[in-house]
């Protein structure tokens, strides 16, 4: 039987996420197949690409945790200056 591999399988190789079988039966289909091969290699370009992305909070959503977290009951140093 000739199994027919979808680009979820691929995107699951892309990830490692595919048993070593899996893994050699789904690199003899991106051989055979070129549309398959295209679209591994978008793939992994993408996933390079969303790798360099760093994100970071907003400064106002940090202090909101900080102000949060030191005003609230279950801080010591909160409950010493309701005292």
């Amino acid at each position: 039987m000739i199994k027919t591999f979808t680009q979820d399988d691929v995107v699951r190789y892309v990830y490692e996420e595919t048993s070593p079988e899996e893994s050699l039966l789904i690199e003899d289909a991106l051989m055979a197949e070129p549309d398959l091969m295209t679209f591994f290699l978008e793939a992994l370009e993408l996933r390079a690409l969303m790798n360099k992305i760093e994100r970071q909070p907003r400064t106002s959503t940090v202090e909101a945790i900080l102000n949060y977290s030191q005003n609230h009951p279950a801080n010591p140093s909160a409950r010493l200056q309701k005292s």
